[in-house]
C-alpha cells in the first residue's frame, strides 16, 4: 500500500471549508485529499452554483452558519473566496478577472462539469449574459478591505500558470502574494509542499503555538556545481536533494528561517539571494529570508551552519564536521529530539 502523509495535529477539531473552481465541484480530488490529509478536521464543501450572484450569497450563508476556521480557494473559487471577509482565506491561483478568463479560454458555450454534482446535473452553457454577470461579480473583489483582513489572507500563485494571471493585482491589495513553482490546478506537489506549509503558519496562528526556530545559513544550503548550458558550462549555486529532504522535514516541526550576509553597498547579491531562495524553497520560504552580518544577534533555538558563531545562544550544528558531515546526520539528529 503506498504511503499517504496526514496531518493529524493541524486543524484538528476545526473546519476547513473549500470553495472549488469553474466547471467543479464538492466532489473533486482535491476535496477527497483535505479529507484524508486532515483526518482530525471537518472539511466542508458545496456544489456552488453556476450563476455567480447566486454562488456568492449561498457561500457567505453557509460561511454564516458553519463559521470556517480557514477557508481555502481555488481559481474561480479563490475570486469568490475573496469576498468572504472576516475569515482566514487561502486563495490558490485565484481568478480575479474570471469574466475575461471564461472568454479567451475557450469556456464559452457548453461545457461539461468535471466532477460529479450532488444533483446531477452533468453540463452547464456560458453564454455573454452569464459572462457579464461574472464580471458584474469580480468587481465586488477587494472593496472596503479592512486593515483586519490584510494577514487574514494569503495568495498563493504558479508561475507556470498558463490561465490565471492575478499575481500583481492581488498583491496591490494584500501583502501576502507568494508565488510557487506550479501551474493552475492544484496537485499533490502543490498542496504538500506549498499549501500546508501556509496552513500550518495559519493555525499556529490561531492556537498561539510558538514553535521552537531553526536558522539555516545559506552557505550551508548551497554547493557550486558546474551545469551546463547552450553556450557550454557555467557555475551556479544548486540546493543537494539531501538539503531539500532535512529542509522539509524540519518545516513540520519548527519555525525555519534562512540566514544570509548582509554585505554592503551589494544590491545585485540581495536581488541574486532572493532569487536563489525563491527557486529551491519557494513559498515555504516568504518572508522567512533575514540578511546580517551578526549571527549571534539572532533569536532561536538552533542554527544549520558551515561556520557557527561561538556566541550564538542556541544550538549550534557544524555542517560538515565530523558530527555533520551529511544532511541525513543532520535530519537523524533533530529525529531523535522528537520536535523539541
Amino acid at each position: 500500500m503506498e504511503y499517504q502523509k496526514t496531518f493529524p495535529d493541524m486543524f484538528s477539531g476545526k473546519k476547513i471549508m473549500y470553495v472549488h473552481g469553474f466547471a467543479s465541484s464538492a466532489q473533486s480530488g482535491t476535496v477527497g485529499r483535505l479529507r484524508s490529509w486532515f483526518p482530525n478536521a471537518t472539511i466542508l464543501a458545496y456544489d456552488a452554483p453556476v450563476e455567480p450572484h447566486d454562488a456568492i450569497a449561498m457561500l457567505k450563508e453557509k460561511c454564516a452558519s458553519e463559521n470556517p476556521d480557514l477557508i481555502i480557494g481555488t481559481s474561480m473559487g479563490g475570486m469568490f473566496a475573496e469576498q468572504l471577509r472576516g475569515f482566514d482565506r487561502i486563495l490558490i491561483n485565484p481568478a480575479f478577472q474570471m469574466a475575461d478568463t471564461m472568454a479567451e479560454h475557450g469556456m464559452m458555450g457548453k461545457n461539461e462539469f468535471l466532477n460529479a454534482r450532488a444533483d446531477g446535473v452533468k453540463e452547464f452553457y456560458v453564454d455573454k449574459p452569464l459572462v457579464k454577470r461574472y464580471r458584474e461579480v469580480t468587481e465586488d473583489c477587494f472593496q472596503d478591505i479592512e486593515d483586519s483582513e490584510l494577514e487574514r489572507v494569503f495568495g498563493l500563485f504558479g508561475d507556470k500558470d498558463p490561465l490565471v494571471h492575478t499575481f500583481d493585482l492581488f498583491k496591490s491589495h494584500y501583502p501576502n502574494a507568494i508565488r510557487f513553482h506550479g501551474e493552475h490546478r492544484m496537485d499533490d506537489k502543490v498542496m504538500l509542499h506549498y499549501v500546508v506549509p501556509v496552513m500550518r503558519w495559519i493555525d499556529d496562528r490561531q492556537q498561539c503555538r510558538d514553535r521552537k526556530v531553526v536558522f539555516f545559513h545559506i552557505d550551508a544550503m548551497r554547493s557550486e556545481k558546474e551545469v551546463r548550458t547552450e553556450n557550454g558550462t557555467k557555475k551556479e549555486f544548486v540546493m543537494e536533494p539531501s538539503c531539500h529532504k532535512a529542509y522539509e522535514y524540519l518545516l513540520e516541526n519548527y519555525q525555519v528561517y534562512i540566514v544570509a550576509d548582509a554585505p554592503s553597498y551589494a544590491p545585485a547579491y540581495y536581488e541574486e539571494v532572493q532569487k536563489w531562495v525563491d527557486q529551491e524553497c519557494s513559498a515555504p520560504a516568504f518572508n522567512h529570508l533575514i540578511f546580517s552580518n551578526n549571527k549571534s544577534l539572532l533569536y532561536g533555538d538552533y542554527f544549520i551552519d558551515v561556520n557557527p558563531d561561538k556566541n550564538f545562544m542556541g544550538t549550534a550544528l557544524q555542517y560538515r564536521s565530523s558530527e555533520f558531515k551529511t544532511w541525513e546526520e543532520i535530519i537523524t539528529y533533530f529525529e531523535r529530539l522528537g520536535g523539541q
